[in-house]
């Protein structure tokens, strides 16, 4: 085997309301505690593991590729909360999707303030791993 993400911190305010925006939002099964963590796994074994830190949480970027039936879920959810959207990672597009390498994307932010991404063709144009 090479080297493969397994799961990664994504650090909070409050663990249970971020992942569990985060799972609806993405339309994922519902996180579960482990430890100090609450979990979502997502649908190639990787985890992001909510953990709460006290003080400002510095912002990052979380990308997640999707189907086209996802991203649409995923954009009806985000205009069902009233959410803002862009589609640059500048937040300069707000309300546009991008169709960058042929796909669509956008971005988010979740209640912390890391900005989220769906995408689905990865940067480049690349075939996704499932489909050859």
């Amino acid at each position: 085997m090479g080297v493969e993400l397994n799961h990664t911190i994504v650090w909070c305010r409050d663990r249970q309301v971020s992942a569990d925006f985060f799972a609806a939002i993405y339309g994922l099964a519902e996180p579960f505690d482990l430890f100090r963590f609450r979990v979502v796994k997502l649908a190639n074994g990787v985890s992001l593991d909510f953990a709460e830190k006290h003080g400002l949480v510095a912002p990052q970027h979380y990308a997640m590729l999707v189907d086209e039936s996802t991203f649409d879920a995923v954009l009806s959810r985000i205009e069902a909360r009233g959410l803002t959207y862009w589609a640059d990672p500048m937040r300069t597009r707000a309300g546009e999707i991008n169709r960058n390498d042929g796909g669509r994307g956008l971005y988010f932010e979740d209640p912390d303030g890391h900005v989220l991404e769906a995408l689905t063709v990865p940067y480049g144009g690349f075939a996704r791993k499932d489909e050859g």
